[in-house]
């Protein structure tokens, strides 16, 4: 008897900059799709209380990044706020071969590289409804300086030139609006609402003339 052909998983990459919830809304979405898996990223920073490594993030020594990225075990790196951070090509490639979908939780620079790989991914950028807004919520989090909320800030007005580049915008204004339209990007792969996308298109638009 012939046995089926195991569907390819699909592979998605979620960006946003500093404090625009992204991590949130993907951990409420991991909860809620049991089909889905998050790739975890080797980082050179040091791991923030609570992280626990080969769950949060693969911590290694800048020595050993350097041994991955000269033998090719990553389908991308950058280097993001003086650490570098890169996604491995071995698991990911397994998740997807085993049929489930990935999601990759990575910046603006390693989007462009994964589709260079995975023409067929689907990228998905989360935007603050305001730059006032994306500097309060960092300023909540009560992790960073002041200059480093400034520096965090200024990157942030560079990532979000990049968000057109990307399949979808979400606006997390509302976190379970927010999730909800992630949920249905990931799940029917449907465009969402053509107001919705308007809508993220103008505010964007507005955060971007006001530089």
């Amino acid at each position: 008897m012939t046995q089926p052909v195991k569907k390819q998983g699909n592979l998605y990459v979620v960006a946003a900059p500093s404090g625009g919830g992204k991590t949130s809304l993907i951990n409420a979405l991991m909860k809620m799709d049991p089909h889905l898996r998050l790739s975890i990223s080797h980082t050179t920073r040091a791991p923030r209380q609570g992280e626990l490594n080969g769950q949060h993030y693969y911590f290694v020594s800048a020595e050993e990044f350097r041994r991955l990225v000269d033998d090719d075990a990553f389908l991308e790196h950058a280097r993001v706020y003086d650490h570098c951070y890169g996604t491995g090509r071995e698991q990911v490639q397994k998740q997807l071969d085993q049929g489930f979908d990935v999601m990759l939780d990575i910046d603006w620079q390693g989007a462009a590289q994964i589709r260079k790989s995975f023409p067929d991914c689907r990228s998905i950028f989360i935007i603050p409804p305001s730059l006032a807004t994306l500097q309060e919520r960092l300023a909540s989090r009560g992790l960073d300086s002041a200059e480093v909320i400034e520096r965090r800030m200024q990157k942030a007005r560079s990532e979000l030139s990049h968000a057109g580049e990307f399949d979808y915008m979400i606006v997390n204004d509302d976190f379970d609006a927010a999730l909800g339209d992630l949920y249905s990007i990931i799940r029917s792969g449907s465009h969402q609402r053509h107001g919705q996308q308007q809508r993220s298109e103008t505010l964007l638009a507005q955060m971007l003339e006001n530089e």
